[in-house]
């Protein structure tokens, strides 16, 4: 009888659309063609009624032949959906601000947690209802910038709801999800037999009427399951986030690349995933498969784990997922970017691929080694179960700070004091992190705090020396090549300090010291190479170091200083050499006359 249901949601679906493309509101309620889609006619923006219908018409039909026991969460979730269906109605309309569209969201939000929804597998309500809203409206608008493409948010949004069906019959009973998702289901399937057509272009788009209720119902199938659980298993946290993987990497690629432009993130544009793929030379049906066969087997492990529950195989999957989704991101984000003809993907990101699991490694020895020193044997059995549950919460507080903090850009050959900072602050932000999440979720009774700490000085050694081993075998290497030139610089200032660093990156060279005339400056440490004297210290400098060349970086300097220097490398046979930095900006200086 709930597949009875279902199929109405179908009919429903199909049928309101029909009519609505048959009535005078198709030519009223119509999207010009756009930038942001390939749309090139005037098309109706009516799948929203469908999808609405569809939705309303499964559900109400299994609470009245008695299949769907009628309850407060059923009542929220299809009021939210109501309210955010009438606001993008009047968006797609009126074209409304975006705090107006802002607003709807937090009230349907709003609605649904008031219902009964909830995030119960964090112990404090100031925290759970917070993360609650924040994630109703984070994927409500996840669905709204992912409707760029024909038939790509209905597809993403039937294969979640279809999982999440699966999941309602098999893991986490609940009826209420079993007929909402398989009436949204459904109601997509009809609505994509509008937008998704063999021959010509789409019939009918869904509008932000359409694409926010997609977005807001399966965000609220998350908190129906799994997060309405109190036991957070990995396999329990991670479920709706991977059945919902590919609206949230896009989101989070359009919204980093946007901000990073100086764009609203609001504001349409050919940057999403789905029109990366088509410059990759996809076409829009093939990219269309693509992204729906990701989700549909990130979707398939994430029921996997569900089933297996073992946080061993879900913590070993989901690394390899997420070193493979990071792949992903980094190849759409070049996709500007000039690369030779036959390289392959996987020579272009091996290395980010390798510091992914090299880092999972790293970060889960790090926390096993903080637990075994504070533990007595291997621990109580609370305290085995609260390592367990905070180990992948620790997993993804460190990748989601090592990516922004720049982790995963840097050409650790040439790092710095900079990047050892990054490596620092990335480790401790992410610790507070997951012990507050951690924290938040459950008392930890007997479970030592200080793991943590010793935790955070752990990862910061292991990942520290993991970016950083490169630069020092490369310098300790250079030191076995036999003989390197020896150069004494004369010049503290800017362009010696840049010069040094240049040097540093140049096998084969090796930096004695610093001549200069600033008093302030003698006998101390520039970048840890010594400034050994002034100009008038040159001889005995000279005598010293025993250079191979001396390179001059200051010749504007006043010419007695400058003499003396050239008569003492004269003395002492050292060859003598001004480096002059330039900077013409007329191109006929370079080229000639070939640009006349």
């Amino acid at each position: 009888m709930i597949a009875l249901a279902a199929i109405a949601a179908l009919a429903a679906s199909y049928a309101v659309i029909t009519a609505a493309l048959r009535s005078p509101l198709a030519r009223r309620l119509a999207a010009a063609p756009q930038d942001d889609r390939w749309n090139e006619r005037a098309t109706p923006l009516v799948g929203g009624l469908g999808i609405v219908a569809g939705l309303a018409a499964g559900s109400l039909l299994a609470v009245g032949i008695g299949e769907l026991e009628p309850s407060s969460e059923l009542w929220g979730v299809l009021a939210g959906c109501g309210l955010l269906f009438l606001a993008g109605f009047a968006d797609d309309l009126f074209a409304l601000p975006a705090w107006a569209k802002l607003g709807a969201q937090v009230g349907a939000a709003a609605i649904a947690l008031s219902s009964g929804l909830t995030v119960e597998l964090v112990a404090s309500d100031w925290i759970a209802v917070p993360l609650g809203a924040l994630w109703l409206v984070g994927m409500t608008n996840a669905f709204n910038l992912l409707d760029n493409m024909d038939g790509l948010a209905a597809t993403l949004a039937a294969i979640a709801a279809g999982y999440f069906a699966l999941d309602a019959v098999t893991v986490h009973p609940n009826d209420t999800v079993l007929v909402l998702a398989l009436s949204l289901a459904l109601a997509c399937v009809g609505f994509l037999r509008f937008n998704l057509r063999l021959r010509g272009g789409a019939a009918a788009f869904m509008g932000d009427s359409g694409s926010q209720v997609l977005g807001f119902a399966v965000a609220c199938f998350g908190l129906l399951t799994s997060y309405k659980v109190a036991g957070s298993t990995a396999a329990t946290l991670l479920l709706p986030i991977l059945i919902l993987a590919v609206p949230i990497l896009d989101t989070t690629l359009v919204t980093v690349v946007r901000l990073l432009e100086g764009r609203p993130i609001h504001q349409g544009g050919r940057d999403h995933a789905s029109h990366r793929l088509v410059y990759h030379g996809l076409s829009e049906r093939r990219s269309l498969v693509l992204l729906a066969l990701v989700a549909a087997g990130l979707g398939g492990t994430s029921f996997a784990y569900s089933v297996l529950n073992n946080t061993l195989i879900t913590l070993f999957g989901v690394l390899v997922t997420f070193a493979l989704l990071v792949q992903f991101a980094s190849f759409l984000s070049d996709v500007d970017r000039d690369r030779p003809v036959g390289t392959s993907f996987l020579a272009l990101h091996r290395r980010r691929f390798v510091e992914v699991v090299v880092d999972f490694a790293l970060i889960t020895a790090a926390f096993l080694a903080a637990y075994l020193l504070s533990v007595e044997d291997r621990g109580t059995i609370n305290q085995r179960f609260i390592f367990t549950t905070a180990l992948p919460i620790l997993l993804a507080a460190r990748y989601l700070a090592f990516i922004p903090f720049g982790l995963y850009r840097g050409v650790w050959r040439y790092a710095g004091a900079r990047d050892a900072g990054a490596v620092a602050a990335a480790v401790v932000a992410s610790e507070f992190v997951a012990f507050g999440v951690l924290a938040a979720m459950r008392d930890l009774g007997d479970f030592p705090k200080s793991v943590f700490v010793i935790d955070a000085l752990i990862c910061l050694v292991l990942v520290g020396a993991s970016r950083f081993w490169e630069r020092a075998a490369a310098r300790g290497l250079s030191s076995f090549r036999g003989v390197r030139r020896r150069t004494l610089i004369v010049g503290a200032g800017r362009g010696g300090r840049s010069l040094l660093r240049e040097l540093r990156e140049t096998p084969g060279e090796q930096v004695v010291g610093f001549v200069d005339d600033d008093p302030r400056l003698r006998r101390r440490r520039l970048q840890g190479v010594p400034v050994l004297g002034g100009t008038d210290d040159i001889a005995r400098v000279l005598e010293r170091t025993e250079p191979d060349v001396v390179l001059v970086t200051i010749p504007n300097a006043e010419r007695e200083r400058l003499d003396t220097v050239v008569a003492a490398c004269n003395e002492a046979d050292v060859p003598c050499k001004f480096v002059r930095r330039e900077v013409d900006l007329d191109p006929r200086v370079v080229l000639g006359s070939a640009t006349e």
